[in-house]
């Protein structure tokens, strides 16, 4: 005699509703360092200097952490259940919170940027 067991699946509406909201906490990341970005960018231009490469480097990578972060939590936690999936997502988003605290005590230091 066999018997099957079938796992329960999340809706596909809420992993909408949970993926939609931290989407939004998310693209606030992306759009915050796009803001700094261009504003340091205008601000050293407007003193005849330029960013260094390293600069480059770090506020581009402020733009696309939080997009890695969420592709890949996503990923993970999608077929896993609701709370993997907001689990795996605010681990992400601690972890772009960690990167944007880095990079603004990098930017901090003038000698960083030149």
């Amino acid at each position: 005699m066999t018997s099957s067991v079938q796992k329960r699946r999340t809706p596909g509406w809420v992993v909408a509703v949970i993926a939609g909201l931290f989407a939004l906490l998310y693209a606030y990341a992306v759009w915050s360092a796009i803001a700094y970005l261009v504003t340091l960018v205008q601000a050293t231009s407007a003193q005849d200097i330029s960013l260094s490469a390293i600069a480059w480097v770090v506020l581009i990578l402020a733009v696309l952490v939080p997009i890695a972060a969420f592709a890949v939590a996503f990923a993970l936690g999608r077929t896993r259940g609701a709370l993997w999936l907001a689990v795996s997502l605010l681990a992400g988003l601690a972890l772009t919170a960690v990167f944007w605290l880095d990079m603004q005590a990098f930017t901090a230091n003038p000698s960083n940027l030149f």
